[in-house]
C-alpha cells in the first residue's frame, strides 16, 4: 500500500517542480512585469510629464485649459531697452503750494484739504499766521503803535493845509497828502504781520496728491503744503548711461501697464548720479499712477533685431529657473525649449535664440502646462 501512495504523488511532485522552474526562468530573464510599467502606460494616456521632459496633455484637457498656439515666424523689429524710471509732477499741469513764511495753519472757510480732494486754481486752501518770539513781537507792536501816531499826525496836517487851500502853495498839500498815503500803507503791512494772515491759493487745479497741514501746526518759511497733480497729465523721468539714447528713441511705453501713453519730452545733458535723465511726458487712461512711483520704461529704439514676436504670457520659467516656451511637437506632446528674449512693449517679448520658425508655440495656458508633474 506504501508503494502505491508513493507512485501517486510523483506526478504532483514533478508538476511541482516544472512549475518552480518555469517561474525561476522568467525571474532571471526579466519577464516578471515591473509596478512601474502599467503606471507609465496609465499616465501617458493622461495628463503626465515625461521622462525626456515633454509633457503629454490629451486633446479634452486642453480644451479645459484653453491652450492656444502660434505658429512662429521671424521678423524684424524694432531693438528695445528696459530703463528704470519714477513718476513725477508735470510742471504745467500740476504743482506744490508752500509757506511763505513761519506761521500757524489756520483752516479756510470750507476747511482744510486732504489728499485725494479735487480743487481749482486760486482756490484758498489754507491761511498762514505769523508767529514770532516775544522779542520781535514787541519790536512790531511799538513799530506799529509809532506808525499810528505818526498817521494821526499826517492826517491833521492834511485836514490844516486843506483847509488853507490858496493861501499855500499846492504842492506842500499833495507832499502831505503823499506822506499820508505812505504812513496809511506801512501801517496796514505792519499790522498784518502782527495779528493778520495770508491766504494760501491752489497754485494749479488738479487733484490734491499730498496734505502736510493740520490745523494749529506752525510751519517754516518754504515748508511743502500741498502737492497738486492732474491724474491725467503727469511726467515719467528714466535713467540712462548712453547720452546718444534720446536721438534714438522711436516710442516708449511701461511694462506691466496699459492704458498710458508715453511721449519723449527730451534728455538731459548733465550727469546726475552717474545717468542721464530722459522725461516722458504719460497721458494716463484707466490706469492710475501715483507721484513717486517707480516703473519699467520699455524705449523702443531706431535700431533693429531678429527675432520671433510672441506674447509675453508665452514665456514661463522651468524647475532651473530659466525662461522657456513650450512647443506643440503633436496633437497631445508639448516640448519646453529654453529661450533668450527681449521685450518689445508692455505686452510682446522677442525670442532672439532658442527657437526657430515654423514651432507650434504655446501662447495661451503655457503656466498651466509648466505645473504639470
Amino acid at each position: 500500500m506504501s508503494n502505491k501512495f508513493s507512485y501517486s504523488i510523483i506526478p504532483f511532485i514533478a508538476a511541482g517542480a516544472a512549475c518552480l522552474t518555469l517561474v525561476t526562468e522568467a525571474n532571471a530573464h526579466g519577464d516578471e512585469p515591473h509596478s512601474d510599467e502599467p503606471a507609465t502606460v496609465a499616465s501617458a494616456s493622461g495628463l503626465a510629464r515625461l521622462p525626456d521632459g515633454s509633457v503629454n496633455v490629451p486633446k479634452q484637457a486642453q480644451r479645459r485649459m484653453e491652450i492656444r498656439t502660434l505658429v512662429a515666424k521671424e521678423d524684424e523689429h524694432p531693438l528695445t531697452v528696459e530703463l528704470n524710471g519714477r513718476v513725477g509732477i508735470d510742471p504745467n499741469a500740476g504743482g506744490r503750494v508752500q509757506a511763505p513764511f513761519a506761521g500757524r495753519i489756520e483752516p479756510g472757510t470750507k476747511g482744510l484739504p486732504v489728499a485725494g480732494q479735487r480743487v481749482e486754481k486760486g482756490q484758498v486752501l489754507a491761511h498762514v499766521r505769523p508767529v514770532s518770539s516775544a522779542v520781535e513781537l514787541g519790536n512790531q507792536q511799538a513799530q506799529l503803535a509809532d506808525i499810528r501816531a505818526n498817521r494821526k499826525l499826517a492826517e491833521q496836517r492834511v485836514k490844516r493845509l486843506e483847509s488853507l487851500e490858496g493861501a499855500v502853495p499846492q504842492k506842500e498839500i499833495e507832499a502831505a497828502r503823499a506822506e499820508l498815503s505812505s504812513l496809511t500803507g506801512r501801517e496796514r503791512a505792519v499790522e498784518s504781520s502782527v495779528g493778520g494772515s495770508e491766504a494760501i491759493t491752489a497754485s494749479a487745479s488738479g487733484i490734491i496728491a499730498t496734505a502736510n497741514v493740520l490745523s494749529g501746526q506752525i510751519v517754516e518759511a518754504r515748508d511743502v503744503l500741498f502737492e497738486i497733480v492732474d491724474p491725467n497729465k503727469m511726467v515719467v523721468e528714466a535713467l540712462t548711461t548712453d547720452p546718444s539714447l534720446a536721438n534714438r528713441v522711436e516710442s516708449a511705453a511701461l511694462a506691466n501697464v496699459t492704458g498710458v501713453e508715453l511721449g519723449l519730452l527730451g534728455g538731459g545733458r548733465s550727469l546726475r548720479d552717474g545717468a542721464l535723465p530722459l522725461n516722458f511726458r504719460a497721458k494716463v487712461g484707466n490706469t492710475p499712477l501715483a507721484i513717486g512711483q517707480p516703473v519699467t520704461v520699455v524705449v523702443r529704439l531706431n535700431d533693429k533685431m531678429k527675432g520671433i514676436a510672441l506674447p509675453a504670457e508665452a514665456l514661463v520659467r522651468n524647475q532651473a529657473n530659466e525662461t522657456i516656451v513650450w512647443t506643440k511637437a503633436s496633437v497631445e506632446r508639448f516640448i519646453p525649449r529654453p529661450v533668450e528674449y527681449k521685450t518689445l512693449d508692455a505686452k510682446t517679448i522677442v525670442i532672439v535664440k532658442g527657437l526657430t520658425p515654423e514651432n507650434r508655440v504655446v501662447v495661451s495656458g503655457a503656466a498651466l502646462i509648466n505645473q504639470i508633474r
